[in-house]
């Protein structure tokens, strides 16, 4: 359809002076118009592509193929960091529409560190596992995700956290622990150059960076999967803005940010690899303590 604003010139002008024999080649419009539009389509071709009839006819799920695991394994020798419960976090009571009403994306945090109480407090209210079914490899979480797949690890560049080696560590949900991936601090700079060298991530306490295990997703919903990711970023970020401020503390959500580079300085595992734990970065955010 052409814009209603063009026809109505048009129309107007052909009204005015009839005699011009003004023709308009309608069609010609249209394909003009789509050929500029189609300069960056690859967002229209995501849609497109992810409509349901376009979805093939069975899912991995439909087949009776096994499901994915709900977490990605750890490597057996890896080092572990136990976490605090989140109940010893001390939140005090929050009005929810002050708490809506109130929410801001901060760039600016003070030279403090987060407690441990607090990094697991964000981290339960982001992806805290309240029910757990190994034998369906079900979790049920503090945020809602489609079809209960919950595709999202979590991987943080901590810099400021009492107790806490600065350092690289994945999230492991299922137990509530931290996962010591790299404790080369050179890494948080990279991530930081990877997410365009926005500056006030280098005062940050704390990067969050949630990736998807694309596969997890896909043995239910195929492609379509995909929409889901971006749908439930939004829904874990969220929980984290509105978990950070009656703690103290200030974030801001990230989507500008290099993703290969951040793969890759993540370690995540990739589609030529051939596995169902094949990962992508889908969205970041910085945590830090509210300056005084």
């Amino acid at each position: 359809m052409l814009c209603p604003k063009i026809k109505h010139i048009t129309r107007a002008a052909e009204s005015l002076f009839p005699a011009a024999q003004i023709v308009i080649d309608w069609e010609k419009l249209r394909k003009g118009r789509d050929a500029m539009s189609g300069q960056n389509s690859a967002g229209k071709d995501f849609i497109r592509a992810t409509w349901y009839r376009n979805m093939p006819q069975q899912s991995d799920q439909e087949k009776m193929l096994p499901q994915p695991p709900y977490e990605l394994e750890p490597a057996p020798d890896a080092r572990r960091v136990s976490l605090p419960s989140p109940r010893e976090c001390r939140v005090p009571p929050t009005d929810l529409r002050a708490a809506i009403e109130e929410r801001r994306s901060v760039r600016s945090y003070a030279d403090i560190p987060l407690e441990p109480e607090e990094l697991s407090w964000l981290l339960w209210a982001t992806q805290g596992v309240r029910s757990l079914w190994p034998e369906r490899s079900v979790t049920l979480r503090t945020v809602p995700s489609a079809g209960c797949r919950h595709p999202f690890e979590t991987y943080l560049a901590l810099s400021r956290v009492s107790g806490i080696a600065p350092g690289i560590y994945r999230y492991l949900a299922s137990t509530h622990e931290l996962l010591e991936c790299s404790t080369d601090v050179r890494l948080i700079e990279r991530l930081v150059t990877a997410c365009h060298r926005q500056k006030f991530l280098l005062s940050a306490a704390a990067l969050f960076f949630w990736t998807a295990v694309t596969y997890r997703s896909e043995w239910r919903y195929k492609e379509r999967a995909w929409r889901y990711f971006f749908l439930d970023a939004g829904h874990v970020c969220q929980n984290l803005y509105l978990a950070a401020a009656p703690v103290g503390c200030g974030v801001c959500g990230v989507g500008a940010f290099d993703d290969e580079e951040v793969a890759r300085i993540l370690g995540l595992p990739d589609s030529a690899d051939g596995t169902q734990s094949a990962s992508i970065p889908v969205y970041a955010a910085a945590v830090g303590k509210l300056p005084l």
